[in-house]
């Protein structure tokens, strides 16, 4: 079994999703528009270059998504994304670059459980936390 978290965008899944594989260092699996599906019949002429499902995969890890219609997307509440990174660097080039143009809820700073730590949400509405713990010799 693995979680797999699945997260819902209010139209910009894909420029989302672009900008996770560059930041992340990942690789987009999946980004399949409603256009060309069964799907498409039943999308609003207006929906159908949105995303249907998309898969990122980071790593051994999974990240899903889709764009929600207007009438039935809500803002993301209730949970954060969280990245465990090995490495203060890398862990600081990811909270700077993910951060950017979002919201810093507590920046990325030493902690009594953690080299590195931070709390923020992206310019597009997804909550996030980076834990760094750099390997011990």
């Amino acid at each position: 079994m693995q979680i797999q978290p699945y997260l819902f965008f209010k139209g910009d899944c894909e420029e989302a999703f672009k900008f996770y594989e560059r930041v992340l260092k990942g690789k987009i699996e999946a980004m399949l528009p409603h256009a060309g599906t069964p799907a498409e019949e039943h999308t609003a002429p207006e929906w159908r270059d949105k995303i249907m499902h998309a898969r990122l995969t980071v790593g051994g890890a999974v990240l899903m998504a889709s764009d929600a219609p207007p009438e039935h997307y809500k803002a993301p509440q209730g949970f954060s994304v969280n990245l465990q990174i090995d490495q203060v660097p890398e862990a600081e080039r990811v909270f700077n670059e993910l951060s950017a143009g979002g919201t810093i809820t507590m920046p990325i700073q030493p902690t009594f459980w953690a080299t590195r730590f931070a709390m923020f949400t992206d310019r597009f509405g997804i909550a996030w936390m980076i834990n760094c713990n750099e390997p011990t010799a």
